[in-house]
């Protein structure tokens, strides 16, 4: 009988929970939803997501440095202006797969 690393105990080591459940916790909120979603189309600024989402700029600017610290969310400096991007694209895929499942049947 063979098993996978992931049903095995003897390899439960071998993930990094800690680092899955700081980006799942990152993504956690229905506003950082939202921003990522914009995010994974195109760069934006704060002052940009302020507009689109109608949020504070202090919230938006909260909420992207908790997706920066998760690693979900890069930051490009352009003269006095900083424009955000989505660092792992794979993000957005699996922001799909969770929407897929939370809306079956």
């Amino acid at each position: 009988m063979t098993t996978s690393a992931a049903s095995d105990p003897a390899h439960a080591g071998a993930h990094d929970h800690e680092a899955v459940a700081r980006l799942l916790h990152a993504l956690a909120e229905p506003s950082r939803l939202a921003i990522v979603h914009l995010l994974a189309r195109d760069e934006r600024r704060v002052v940009d997501l302020t507009r689109e989402l109608g949020l504070a700029q202090s919230t938006i600017s909260a909420h992207l440095t908790t997706l920066r610290d998760a690693g979900v969310v890069g930051v490009r400096r352009e003269g006095r202006s900083s424009w955000y991007r989505l660092a792992r694209p794979e993000v957005a895929h699996l922001l799909a797969d969770a929407e897929h499942v939370a809306l079956a049947p």
